[in-house]
């Protein structure tokens, strides 16, 4: 492996990445099922080459927003699975003290500045990031990540407007699954692609396959390079599809079966897997990697379940903040 273009060691921790993520979010499915949490959650299972390759791009002080359907995203940040778990089950031991739920998981010593319930909210907060960073003459750069159906939101324009006008050290991460909730994006945009609009400001915009974890590493790689280096922000669009419904119950009716069936065939761990084999890394190795991967999740839900939810005297901690006693409530 040594005379390759990509070690051993990366490739391998790019699979282990994904399938951490693939058997968190299938463990939540199967608990939703259940009746075990509160809320809905909203799984990335077949977006996890886009959370994987991007993630890999960045440096530990490099900086993440991301969407409703952002827990990949932070876990391919850094994000301890037992701790993910235990905020999706309301539990005080939780990154948020079990109070953010599935869709405001944020660790800022992480570098993860929360995912976002809000259509394109995390836009905005990406490129804000990114000027308190060329404000303060720092070297992290932000990624930004949103749906495609964000692309459509004032946030999204506003933001890379804003963003490509002043320079900001900020990637623009599109994470394409084709549907808004149930509209396709094709029937909404006048444009093949979302990275095309990059023209409009002047900015780097590319697409694409975002089922190959290797491909959306190289391609987050060089525009983070771009804007650490003071150039600007760029769009990465990475195509890929989201194989669960919008929401867990969500039975995606308005997808047909044979483009479905089309996708499936693109299922990124099970063709990185080939990719591995093809390699020469060792079979006996990759099923290491996913044995313990199910451990890891065995022993999360255990942790949640076995943490205590927060006392009810807790209600404002975390929520409130002031430095001046005449706005604290009462």
């Amino acid at each position: 492996m040594e005379n390759k273009k990509y070690s051993k060691e990366m490739i391998l921790d790019l699979y282990q990445t994904m399938v951490r993520i693939r058997k968190f979010e299938t463990e939540l499915s199967n608990c939703f099922t259940k009746g075990m949490l509160f809320g809905n959650i909203h799984t990335s299972i077949g977006q996890e080459a886009v959370a994987a390759g991007a993630n890999k791009a960045l440096e530990k002080t490099d900086l993440i927003t991301t969407t409703h359907r952002g827990h990949g995203q932070i876990i391919a940040k850094g994000a301890k699975t037992d701790k993910m778990m235990a905020e999706l089950f309301g539990r005080k031991t939780g990154y948020c003290g079990g109070k953010g739920g599935s869709m405001h998981v944020a660790d800022v010593s992480l570098g993860i500045l929360g995912a976002n319930g809000i259509v394109g909210a995390g836009i905005p907060i990406g490129a804000g990031a990114a000027l308190a960073s060329k404000i303060k003459g720092t070297k992290e750069v932000t990624l930004a990540i949103f749906g495609d159906a964000a692309s459509n939101e004032g946030t999204f324009h506003e933001a890379i407007n804003m963003a490509a006008a002043w320079k900001l050290p900020v990637v623009f991460l599109c994470e394409n699954n084709n549907y808004g909730v149930s509209v396709n994006i094709h029937s909404v945009t006048n444009t093949d692609n979302i990275s095309v609009r990059a023209k409009a400001y002047d900015i780097p915009g590319v697409t694409v396959d975002g089922n190959n974890p290797l491909t959306v590493y190289e391609a987050i790689k060089e525009a983070v390079e771009y804007a650490r280096e003071g150039n600007g922000p760029s769009i990465v669009e990475c195509m890929t599809w989201r194989m669960r419904g919008h929401y867990e119950g969500d039975p995606a009716s308005y997808r047909s079966k044979e483009v479905t069936e089309e996708w499936a065939k693109k299922d990124p761990i099970n063709n990185f897997r080939v990719y591995l084999l093809n390699e020469g890394i060792e079979e006996q190795e990759i099923v290491e990697i996913e044995n313990h991967m199910d451990k890891e999740i065995e022993d999360a839900l255990q942790f949640a379940l076995d943490s205590p939810f927060p006392d009810p005297s807790e209600v404002t901690t975390d929520v409130y903040s002031s430095d001046n006693e005449r706005c604290v409530l009462r």
